[in-house]
């Protein structure tokens, strides 16, 4: 069993599930005084329970790590049974149909601001201690990180949204909030001084794994002062209208290596490390923050991941009910291919299909994407084929399988259990060292500092030709031919850009970032406008998909909730 900070039994607090039931629906079991409440163990149940939420209040339909909501990217494939299995996301992917009476529109705004709740609760219980209690700034800093957090993905997702930052809100007060009080650029603003003022605080280490320390902080604060870059000034559009050097000096200064080297942080050898479920992996030196789950604890089944439960494979007597969701797509696949230099065909890399007999290939792709004709999780018992096992939809969704979020067949009854959904205690890393270093590239590319972008594109790449220990026999075995080599020659600043966008790709891919990528360069139209065009000669439930701009960026904001805001909200633009 390994150590986790979060618990199965949680701390029963108050939930904003929406507008018009905060508050209202709250029936108190029982009081406790000043006293009480401020006592240390008290206020240390609140800030569990805080973290808690962050597991507990997703689910497989609703997943923090946004699997769900990447299915608009050139990445992946909704998947599953039909398009009408889980048609609401189908509506995303095709960029057709979506209502904001969708229930998916909803779902994710209700479970991001309970968790809110939930960590403005710990907040006001920390607030009403004494200098006495100890750990008073530390644990009050943990949660400003947290509540940046759920604003973060809540931002990404509706862009314009209400800053619950109060710890005393009425239900009056809630409904008098606006979404649109802040402009884009002062909403990352408002993100980014609560992660300044926890980076302040927070400890090099922390002996629980699940809280943040000051690298954690800094490599959000990357995250952050990157999309606060791409400037979206007009309210009225979802355009970049500039990119600001002050904010990409700011990712400069919180992707210092120094900061992370010092504590221990780094790439691991491999990148397969990252994504095990095996004890001696978890929150190793390339996981910064990860979200804690753990078996063997005394529970039922454990504190699982129940979020990637629609994503195993349907292998029949094996992972039977699995449902086969978020499928990665040709494009993805071919992505992966490399030229003569060893290097990413970034222009014509989709020209044709990747034929693993004659195309040299990246070897990530090989860790990110079971294809036929290969083990699937390495597991030599399992090569995958067309058929069901490997597509219910029949091959209308293809038949590729995401390897990142799911586990070896074999470890069934270990780290990958059946409940109503299949779930795992691997845990999911938020913050790794990778994505900090091509977000530091990202901004030296930008600022036009080629040769930095590159080198540190190059420490990536050198990372990606060694990481075969999953895969070592897979040319002689499977006829597979692996090359991928550094960047050498001499490049423009806009080239060194699209070596970086690239290089983000490969490295992230199938981790939930890439629609959101896309926004926040502003690509969103053009690149999904070119991967509709020629994907759907190969699926046909790409037919009628389309992108529309100043529109599709986002999600509306939901109708239950504009409509309980008492005229404060403003629906986000694109003729909802």
């Amino acid at each position: 069993m390994k150590a986790a900070l979060i618990p199965s039994c949680l701390l029963a607090v108050s939930l904003l599930s929406s507008c018009e039931s905060f508050l209202d629906d709250q029936e108190p079991q029982a009081t406790l005084s000043d006293e009480e409440v401020s006592k240390p163990a008290y206020v240390d149940n609140m800030v569990t329970s805080a973290y808690a939420i962050f597991t507990t209040a997703e689910d497989i339909n609703s997943s923090f790590s946004m699997w769900n909501y990447d299915v608009r990217s050139d990445d992946a494939y909704k998947g599953g049974s039909t398009t009408n299995d889980g048609d609401v996301f189908h509506q995303l992917e095709v960029g057709q149909g979506i209502l904001t009476t969708n229930w998916n529109i909803n779902d994710m705004w209700v479970r991001l601001y309970n968790a809110i709740s939930r960590v403005n609760a710990a907040i006001k219980a920390i607030e009403t201690t004494d200098d006495s209690y100890a750990l008073k700034a530390e644990r009050l800093a943990e949660m400003k990180f947290l509540r940046a957090y759920g604003h973060f993905l809540a931002k990404r997702l509706y862009k314009n949204i209400p800053f619950v930052m109060s710890t005393s809100l009425t239900r009056e007060d809630y409904n008098n909030l606006s979404n649109t009080e802040y402009s884009n650029d002062a909403g990352w603003a408002i993100i980014a001084q609560e992660l300044e003022e926890a980076y302040k605080v927070l400890p090099v280490k922390q002996a629980d794994k699940g809280r943040p320390t000051k690298a954690a902080a800094a490599a959000f604060l990357t995250k952050v002062y990157l999309y606060k870059a791409y400037r979206q000034d007009d309210a009225n559009s979802n355009q970049i209208t500039s990119i600001n050097q002050d904010d990409l000096e700011k990712v400069l200064e919180y992707s210092n290596p120094s900061i992370y080297t010092s504590a221990g942080y780094g790439l691991e050898t491999d990148i397969h490390n990252n994504f095990r479920p095996e004890d001696q992996y978890e929150n190793g030196c390339e996981s910064i923050w990860a979200m804690q789950y753990s078996r063997n604890d005394g529970s039922t089944y454990g504190n699982l991941n129940w979020s990637y439960g629609l994503i195993v494979p349907n292998i029949p007597d094996v992972t039977n009910g699995g449902c086969d969701f978020y499928k990665p797509s040709q494009n993805l696949v071919n992505a992966f291919k490399t030229n003569a230099d060893g290097l990413p065909m970034i222009d014509t890399y989709n020209n044709k299909n990747y034929d693993k007999a004659v195309d040299n290939a990246d070897p990530r792709l090989f860790l990110t994407v079971g294809i036929t004709g290969l083990p699937y999780e390495f597991n030599k018992d399992f090569i995958m084929d067309r058929s069901s096992a490997w597509s219910r939809s029949g091959g209308l969704y293809g038949y590729n399988v995401t390897l990142k979020q799911n586990v070896d067949p074999a470890l069934i009854g270990t780290y990958l259990i059946q409940g109503s959904y299949w779930a795992s205690s691997m845990n999911r890393i938020v913050f790794r060292y990778a994505d900090v270093v091509l977000e530091r590239a990202e901004a030296e590319a930008q600022l036009g500092h080629v040769q930095e972008a590159i080198d540190l594109v190059n420490q990536i790449r050198s990372r990606a030709a060694g990481s075969t220990q999953m895969i070592a026999d897979y040319p002689n075995k499977y006829g597979v031919h692996f090359y991928c080599k550094n960047y050498t020659g001499s490049y423009s600043k806009d080239e060194a850009i699209k070596i970086v966008k690239m290089e983000r790709r490969l490295e992230l891919a199938m981790e939930g970032e890439r629609f959101f990528d896309l926004v926040r360069w502003g690509d969103a139209q053009s690149v999904l406008t070119n991967y509709f065009a020629k994907e759907k000669e190969r699926v046909t439930f790409l037919s009628d998909a389309q992108f529309t701009a100043n529109k599709n960026e986002y999600l509306p904001i939901p109708h239950t909730q504009i409509s309980s805001s008492n005229g404060h909200y403003k629906q986000n633009v694109g003729n909802w």
